[in-house]
């Protein structure tokens, strides 16, 4: 945490002309992408609409990813992240073939390297139906809470879960002490799907079905109206626009957004590199009229605090000791609690050269195993 003022003996690093700034928040993201720079081939037949992208591309990867190749992925996508000054992330993450133990690896990377994070596994029924679901909110129970870490319960999306599911989710969030993590209206066929049903839409489904615990992130939110944004913010929700990929993905601008307070910036498994991020929010705002986007990218201090107990102004006493050096704009240094993570330019906890060339080689293999599903 920052303090008042430093301890008798503190480490002095030295910062010359540059700007001292709290560390960037990515509060949504999906770590088992991070391979995709790699070189992943398109799917094929290419996707017509958002539905097939899941089917050919992301769920494929997901169900292809076993420990080594998660672990490069993680490793290469929050080194990257913590040189592009993030300082911490919120992950949601899937692999239906290594659901046991696949958030420690998570977690290990998170540690060795120095990245913050909430952590949690995106329960679903699309591949193995009910028993699969259980595993998976089975492992948000092992997340290791440590300085740097914090568990949370995932599910992927509602529309891939059935009503028991989600009832569990809202009781294991309250049994744990913490908040649910979901995909929300990301495209139409969440509406759809939630509908058919017998609901107004997935956030009223989650509500009547008791998963919307307070200070719950809502990911996407692109369908939801005026009102259902104002619901979501008077229940204490977070809600996470994720520009680049709402474009990429042609599920449209998540414009009611600008109702509600509590709006972050995440990337949805695109680099996380939040200045990127923010200029596509700025550029795809400005074409559609929202005047509110500006705060997005601070807001996720605000998120980030709430699970850590911590003050949420950055750069205050109490608040987290996640901090950035800029020179001339370029990350110099990065400090996350309080351990020196990037100093001059490079990685503290590993060498990025020897983790981006074992990720490219281990890419390869994930490919052939996508290729051969």
């Amino acid at each position: 945490m920052i303090a008042a003022s430093a301890p008798e003996g503190a480490r002095v690093l030295a910062c010359g002309d540059g700007e001292i700034v709290a560390g960037a928040v990515c509060a949504h993201t999906h770590l088992y992408s991070g391979l995709a720079r790699y070189g992943m081939p398109p799917a094929s037949p290419p996707p017509e609409n958002f539905l097939q992208i899941l089917e050919r591309v992301w769920w494929r990867l997901d169900l292809a990813l076993d420990a080594e190749t998660l672990r490069a992925s993680v490793q290469d996508y929050v080194a990257r992240a913590l040189l592009a000054g993030t300082t911490a992330l919120v992950d949601h993450h899937e692999s239906p073939n290594l659901i046991e133990g696949s958030l420690a690896i998570i977690a290990e990377a998170c540690e060795r390297l120095g990245m913050r994070a909430l952590l949690c596994y995106g329960a679903t029924e699309r591949n193995f139906g009910r028993e699969e679901a259980a595993r998976g909110l089975a492992e948000c129970r092992r997340v290791p809470r440590s300085p740097l870490l914090r568990g949370m319960v995932g599910l992927h999306a509602s529309f891939t879960v059935s009503d028991d599911t989600v009832r569990e989710a809202g009781t294991l969030a309250r049994e744990l002490g913490t908040i649910l993590h979901v995909h929300v209206a990301e495209d139409s066929a969440d509406v759809d799907d939630a509908r058919s049903r017998g609901f107004d839409g997935p956030l009223e489904r989650l509500a009547a079905l008791d998963a919307l615990v307070p200070g719950s992130i809502l990911a996407h939110g692109v369908h939801l109206s005026r009102a259902q944004v104002e619901q979501a913010d008077a229940r204490a929700c977070w809600l996470v626009q994720n520009p680049r990929s709402n474009e990429g993905n042609n599920v449209g601008y998540a414009g009611n957004l600008r109702y509600s307070n509590r709006v972050a910036l995440g990337t949805d498994g695109w680099n996380g590199d939040m200045a990127e991020e923010e200029a596509a929010l700025f550029r795809l705002a400005k074409l559609h009229g929202d005047d509110r986007a500006a705060p997005r990218l601070a807001t996720g201090h605000a998120l980030i605090a709430e699970r850590f107990a911590a003050a949420p102004q950055p750069l205050s006493a109490g608040a987290l000791g996640d901090l950035v050096v800029r020179e001339n704009g370029r990350v110099r240094h990065v400090i996350v609690g309080g351990r020196i993570v990037v100093e001059n330019g490079r990685l503290a906890g590993g060498d990025m050269d020897a983790i981006s060339g074992s990720a490219q080689k281990l890419a390869a293999r994930l490919w052939d195993r996508m290729a051969a599903m």
